[in-house]
């Protein structure tokens, strides 16, 4: 504690001299720019600590993060809470009435802040806001109340061919176009008379076409429904941006604060042709798949760097749906998933962010495959896949985290959750790289069981920093 009480009195010095003094970041190599990254994670210049000690203890937290990215030892395994949205139960609500009623939000959240030890926070903004939903006709979801019993403990996502086979020409062509006038209006029912906007191309230098659409009244009608939906939005974003900034400056980072991306395959298999009509292109038109995905390449690159840098958080989350063994070959994985993948994998790993890609199902087959990167340069979340392997195959190159099942989580006992999260670590934590994390979140069970999981790492190797 001494010791990084000392380097936060350094750093505070340093960091005004740095900003006057910095290479152009252009000229920066990937490791430069993700140092500079962490260097923003680890002295946010906009978070007034309410203590000393939570300043210490902040830094304490990223710290052991970072350590671990890197592949050193830090003082102890880190941990991810699984928590979802536990919180809202834990303060005697639901998913339902947190996403009507802000305040109660706010209250939740903070209240499991001050009563759970964490290594990082992670707050509501999954915790959509209802009034917004309903007002603008949203049919991407179903949540608690619209499409789904009030009890209900999450959202049901409603897959479909929102893009239609015959329509990857029109993608292909101009992205930004088809989404707008096609893709929005087909999930967005307030934004049904954008189809009849003219399209949108480079070419475009008159606005009268445009003026000529929006001067009609059922378009004035969707004016008057997003300025109404952005009103609310705003009111929804005041509170979660309060809960994060809470958690901030009481010593509390988030893992997953830095932004979000995805493997281009899943961006075009689960939002525009969906499961079934990505499984016939495969077989039918498996070069259309492609060519969509290098089209889409870049914008996931670019989406993911803007919002690290307005978040000062270099980790990018990446669920992954549609690349776990049960879906696809290991030559299918090879042509049509991995070589996109990975390209926005190293995009942001040049750029100095940190991919933390959540690999959903299971990767044992794919453990080989996904090695080719960088050293110390992403973190492999996995679900379903073998932590055994997964050590061995990527140990040396690759943090890992994972694994405890949900159904461990939710049915266990805290000390039969402790003995499962010990055994992990003696496993997945030989010689660091290791985030002890949740499979999925916890959405609902017994609070003790998120408790059990810090226990684990403070009481099951005491005395040594990893588990033999």
């Amino acid at each position: 504690m001494i010791e990084i009480a000392r380097e936060i009195s350094l750093a505070k010095i340093k960091r005004g001299i740095n900003q006057k003094v910095d290479k152009n970041w252009t000229l920066l190599s990937p490791q430069e720019k993700r140092e500079k990254r962490f260097e923003t994670w680890l002295s946010p210049p906009d978070v007034k600590f309410s203590s000393e000690e939570a300043e210490i203890a902040y830094k304490t937290r990223v710290s052991r993060f970072i350590k671990t990215i890197k592949l050193e030892e830090p003082d102890r395994v880190p941990v991810m809470l699984p928590s979802g949205f536990l919180p809202a139960y834990y303060a005697g609500g639901t998913l339902l009435t947190m996403m009507y009623d802000y305040e109660k939000i706010r209250h939740a959240w903070k209240k499991f802040l001050n009563e759970f030890d964490m290594d990082a926070f992670e707050g509501p903004a999954l915790v959509y806001p209802g009034k917004v939903l309903d007002s603008i006709d949203y049919k991407l979801f179903k949540w608690p109340g619209h499409g789904l019993s009030p009890e209900a403990v999450s959202y049901q996502y409603m897959e479909d061919e929102y893009m239609k086979a015959d329509e990857y020409n029109a993608f292909i062509r101009n992205p930004g176009d088809f989404m707008l006038r096609t893709f929005m209006p087909r999930i967005v029912g307030a934004l049904e008379p954008f189809r009849t906007l003219a399209p949108i191309t480079p070419m475009m230098t008159m606005p009268v076409p445009y003026l000529i659409a929006i001067g009609k009244p059922e378009f004035q009608t969707t004016l008057q429904s997003i300025m109404e939906a952005g009103r609310e939005t705003a009111k929804w974003f005041e509170v979660i941006t309060d809960c994060s900034r809470a958690a901030r400056e009481a010593g509390f980072p988030s893992l997953r604060g830095g932004g979000i991306s995805q493997a281009p395959f899943d961006m075009i298999g689960d939002t525009l042709r969906g499961t079934q009509g990505i499984i016939m292109d495969m077989y039918r038109q498996p070069e259309k798949i492609i060519e969509a995905m290098e089209t889409v390449t870049p914008m996931l690159i670019d989406t993911a760097i803007a919002s690290s840098n307005a978040s000062g958080n270099p980790i990018i989350l990446m669920p992954l749906h549609k690349g776990d063994d049960a879906f696809m070959s290991a030559k299918q994985y090879e042509t049509l998933y991995w070589p996109t993948f990975k390209k926005v994998l190293i995009g942001l790993i040049n750029e100095g962010l940190v991919p933390m890609p959540f690999a959903e199902g299971k990767y044992n087959s794919r453990l080989e495959i996904i090695k080719d990167l960088p050293k110390g340069s992403v973190i492999w979340w996995f679900d379903q896949t073998d932590m055994t392997k997964a050590k061995d195959v990527l140990g040396n190159n690759a943090c890992i985290a994972g694994n405890v099942p949900a159904s461990i989580l939710c049915t266990a006992t805290p000390q039969e959750v402790k003995e499962y999260c010990c055994q992990l670590i003696r496993v997945a934590g030989k010689r660091g790289g290791f985030i002890l994390a949740g499979a999925v979140g916890m959405d609902k069970g017994n609070p003790d069981n998120l408790r059990a999981m810090m226990s684990a790492v403070k009481e099951c190797c005491a005395g040594i920093k990893f588990c033999p």
